[in-house]
């Protein structure tokens, strides 16, 4: 009887076996829900302050491009997005790009400083005197993505907000033999080109000689400098004379204006000014008429560029009697008076 009565509850306690899975089956349901409850939570949470971010990021937009300036104009109006760094205050600000196109010794470096001298403009040199910058189309528009994207840390970076950021670019660095990609590109990034040459060829040629002679020789102090910022650096320089070879020098200087006029030719479809050294020089609304451009307050600019060729041309070239005999009588002969130099 008694062996009875324990079997009967051994099948009693045994009937209950499967109350133990189920309730594990119940937690891990609940645990589920508990974890999609909260997930679906925190989603609509993230979700809810993205949206707030792109309402604020729009609204931030929507003030930013109601600049003051005729409607024709906004094209050129940009507010960039630094990935490496805050605007923070100067977002707001709009910047206008532009690019300094010139050819070796035409005053493009004294002219940048010049615009540099703005507490509003950052001009950050030949960027493409980098060969690999300019090794195809490609890595061309990649540099100036990265360029006017304003992630270009040079000395030109000012503390005032920056509204004109641009490079300065010589025709033999990629940009002729790339032209019709590049000013697509520039027409639509909406950037403004300054068109900067020198109408006196020849005092152009006479700087070029010397300053390939000072690459070689290094006369200061074994550094080669293409622009200096003393007197004394400056009459160093000027002390030599080059002899300028006869025989090429009314091909060199119609070459020169050859590529002039198709630079201008090539580049008239864009937003553009075209501006001379000598103009700097002798007009004192030229620089004036720069920042008007650029859409910058105007302000007095300043540089500490030294000119190193002052003289006259006569006291510039070793065989000047020969150079002299040789453009007398052509269409160059306007270059040996120096008169559009002379202030």
């Amino acid at each position: 009887m008694l062996l009875q009565e324990r079997m009967s509850v051994y099948q009693l306690k045994s009937s209950k076996g499967p109350v133990f899975p189920l309730r594990s089956v119940l937690v891990f349901l609940i645990a589920l829900f508990g974890f999609y409850v909260c997930y679906f939570s925190f989603n609509q949470l993230t979700f809810e302050n993205e949206e707030k971010l792109t309402s604020e990021e729009e609204q931030t937009k929507s003030i930013c491009t109601k600049p003051a300036v005729p409607h024709e104009q906004k094209r050129y109006l940009h507010f960039p997005k630094p990935i490496t760094y805050d605007r923070g205050e100067c977002a707001c600000t709009p910047v206008r790009f532009f690019v300094i196109v010139s050819m070796q010794r035409s005053g493009s470096g004294w002219f940048e400083t010049l615009l540099n001298s703005h507490p509003n403009v950052s001009s950050n040199g030949e960027i493409f005197s980098v060969r690999d910058r300019r090794e195809n189309i490609s890595t061309i528009l990649r540099t100036l993505d990265k360029l006017y994207s304003m992630d270009w840390h040079t000395s030109a970076a000012k503390n005032e907000c920056t509204a004109a950021f641009g490079l300065k670019w010589m025709l033999n660095q990629g940009l002729m033999e790339h032209h019709e990609d590049i000013v697509d590109y520039l027409n639509r990034k909406g950037a403004m080109v300054i068109l900067l040459f020198r109408r006196n060829t020849l005092r152009r040629l006479i700087s070029v000689l010397a300053n390939n002679y000072d690459r070689r020789t290094k006369q200061l102090n074994g550094i080669h400098k293409s622009h200096v910022h003393s007197k004394e650096e400056a009459e160093i320089l000027a002390r030599f004379k080059p002899e300028m070879d006869v025989s090429t020098l009314i091909p060199s200087i119609r070459s020169a204006e050859h590529s002039m006029r198709t630079c201008l030719g090539r580049f008239s479809k864009t937003r553009h000014m075209t501006l001379y050294y000598e103009d700097v020089i002798r007009d004192k609304n030229a620089l004036s008429r720069v920042q008007e451009f650029l859409g910058v307050p105007v302000t007095k600019l300043s540089s500490k560029h030294v000119k190193i060729h002052t003289r006259p041309l006569p006291d510039l070239v070793d065989n000047w009697e020969d150079v002299s005999d040789m453009l007398n009588g052509t269409k160059y002969a306007r270059f040996l008076d120096d008169a559009d130099y002379v202030k």
